[in-house]
């Protein structure tokens, strides 16, 4: 079979004649086979040239057709054993097409090529089918984007365009690249990129992506990405890169391909020039029951089957919002016996939230919450953002307070003035060191990380922040462990507040107040103990254990450009349910391979024999030894499709 590497439009148009000599050919031994039961119902006495026209019409037919054809076929596979030293399966094909009419036997030259012509239709068919998510992310991306300037609207070719560039989107426009929205809402569909299948929600500040449908409102956004950078066209490049990083299984069918074909075609030279001698009988016979050998001996069923089913399965997955970098990972994800999760922004959505409030001092709740958003609003720390967010939900107006002297100190706090009084807000050391308290406080969730803020250096009051679980992971979890896969959680955070996670979310292992090294020191122990590791964290602070573990799960909504780059695998959208999915995805995916390479040398093996014994047709051979099985194991593929998430 045809191995091109080409895509898009080139693909299409060099599997474009298949169907055609196909159908040529069909037709030629339809209307061969017409010609042949008219000459078989002519009288026996009648011996004139004039009835000699329909047995001479057919096998004109039939060899114009088989040597155009073959000729065709044979020149690919002629160039490809002189240059690269190796018998393809068009050479295969072609030898055995011509050795079968030159022994007479142009029924059956004619249907190999027929058969193969067709299963080379078919193969581009299911390779096509494959690579769909990859041209429709092409297909999807605008060649022209609306930028704003200073003399209003021009429409500019997207190549043109560099970040920090102003465009607008209006309602029902796709987005031409990437950026952050500055103005204006609306609902996006990003089924392309993420595989969500209900339109997003994005208002400013949020990030918008190239190729995204914008459905109801306009939209104004900065543009963040070149057109070649853009997450689609890297997610795109990703997937056609992926068929490099070639699964063990993959290699190991190449490997095999190298000595089954050279031995076969050996063995049907010998049967060719040396059986006729050693068990008698006519040489056209034994160079007939060569050509079957020679038929049996094309690699293509597993050769093609096996990397198409783990690109099958990476295409699939890509569908679903997860980026599988090479067919490597695919066979490593089936092997698989623990998944590691980092806590925060993995387990955890990383957007700690105000949960209690207690005031201590003198100083009423709104008071402090609002004197503590007034300093908050200018800092970028997750506690910062609770804060702030708090006080927005309770309606308080702290942007209108006057702030002054405003100091932050990195890990512990901030200080300064709000409508003149003095302000601290931080952890209970940052006001142990600030001679604020002397005593522990005993207030709120001891196990969760508490804020405590004093106005003019009054007992301090202080909050709960709480970083709420994911509304998936436990679903998640909870597949993971019904196949007998080991889970444990990494973590940097107090060992309290990581046992309380683990509780809820039922996880076997905790390893908590972790330092990035020590997290890989843990991976290593599991790996030890249960065989190999798939790391699943966040892709930002989590890229040494990522790329310890036997297979790194990035969450990539929060840092796609990192986990493009750390991780082997990566969920666009942050969605744990993937995981389970990815794992199913992966155990399918692998047992199809298996079958297809047990299929194929069984069936290859049989017909072998058979043939050698003279028990079957050559066009039986191919058939269902070579292109017949092709088509069935490549069929076989089109299950990975078809698996629920």
């Amino acid at each position: 079979m045809n191995n091109t590497e080409n895509t898009g439009e080139s693909e299409k148009v060099e599997r474009k004649p298949w169907i055609f000599l196909a159908a040529f050919l069909g037709v030629t031994i339809i209307v061969s086979t017409l010609l042949e039961f008219l000459i078989a119902g002519m009288p026996l006495d009648l011996n004139l040239p004039l009835f000699n026209l329909p047995a001479k019409a057919s096998s004109i037919l039939y060899y114009v057709s088989i040597i155009s054809i073959a000729a065709f076929v044979g020149y690919t596979g002629l160039k490809e054993l002189l240059v690269e030293r190796r018998f393809s399966v068009e050479f295969l094909m072609a030898t055995a097409a011509l050795g079968a009419a030159y022994l007479g036997f142009l029924f059956e030259g004619a249907t190999v090529l027929f058969l193969y012509s067709l299963a080379e239709h078919f193969e581009g068919y299911i390779e096509n089918r494959a690579r769909k998510t990859v041209e429709k992310l092409s297909t999807y991306m605008p060649d022209k984007a609306r930028i704003i300037e200073a003399n209003g609207e021009n429409t500019t070719d997207v190549k043109d365009v560099k970040p920090g560039t102003a465009m607008l989107i209006r309602p029902g426009e796709r987005i031409p690249l990437d950026g952050i929205v500055v103005e204006g809402s609306s609902f996006v569909d990003q089924s392309l990129v993420t595989g969500e299948s209900t339109p997003v929600w994005k208002k400013k500040n949020d990030t918008v992506y190239a190729g995204t449908l914008n459905i109801d409102g306009l939209l104004k956004a900065t543009v963040t990405k070149e057109a070649e950078e853009t997450l689609v066209s890297r997610i795109a490049k990703l997937v056609m890169q992926s068929r490099k990083r070639k699964a063990k299984m993959e290699r190991l069918v190449d490997r095999f391909a190298r000595i089954y074909v050279p031995i076969i075609i050996i063995l049907a030279i010998f049967v060719a020039l040396a059986m006729p001698r050693i068990a008698g009988g006519p040489a056209e016979s034994w160079i007939y029951r060569s050509l079957i050998l020679l038929v049996v001996s094309c690699p293509s069923a597993f050769i093609l089957s096996v990397p198409a089913t783990f690109f099958t399965a990476i295409t699939t997955a890509a569908r679903k919002g997860v980026i599988i970098k090479g067919g490597a990972y695919v066979e490593k994800m089936d092997k698989v016996k623990a998944f590691v999760f980092d806590k925060t922004g993995t387990l955890t959505l990383g957007k700690p939230t105000v949960r209690e409030l207690s005031c201590l001092g003198k100083v009423n709740d709104e008071k402090a919450l609002l004197y503590a958003a007034a300093l908050e609003q200018y800092s970028n720390h997750p506690l910062a953002e609770s804060i702030v967010k708090k006080a927005t939900e309770m309606g308080l107006q702290f942007r209108q307070l006057n702030v002054k002297d405003l100091k932050e100190f990195p890990g512990e706090g901030v200080v300064g003035r709000v409508n003149g009084c003095r302000v601290y807000v931080g952890s209970e050391e940052f006001m142990k060191k600030n001679d604020l308290i002397e005593t522990p406080l005993e207030v709120g969730n001891e196990k969760h990380t508490r804020v405590c803020v004093s106005v003019d250096e009054c007992v301090p009051f202080a909050f709960c922040v709480v970083d709420h679980v994911r509304s998936d992971a436990s679903e998640a979890i909870e597949k993971l462990r019904v196949t007998g896969t080991h889970t444990a959680m990494l973590t940097g955070d107090k060992i309290d507040i990581a046992r309380e996670v683990a509780e809820e979310l039922r996880i076997e292992e905790v390893y908590a107040e972790l330092q990035p090294e020590n997290k890989l020191t843990v991976v290593d122990k599991l790996r030890t103990k249960h065989g190999l590791v798939a790391m699943v964290g966040d892709g930002i602070n989590d890229a040494p254990a990522l790329a310890a573990s036997d297979v790194g799960i990035a969450m990539g909504s929060n840092g796609v450009d990192v986990a493009l780059e750390s991780a082997d695998i990566v969920l666009v959208k942050n969605e744990l349910a993937r995981i389970p999915y990815l794992q199913k995805l992966s155990k399918l995916a692998v047992k199809i391979a298996k079958q297809n390479i047990s299929v194929s040398l069984v069936v290859k093996l049989a017909l072998g024999a058979l043939g050698f014994m003279g028990l079957i047709p050559l066009w039986f051979a191919v058939a269902a030894g070579d292109d017949g099985v092709t088509m069935l194991l490549l069929l076989n593929t089109l299950r990975l499709p078809k698996l629920k998430a």
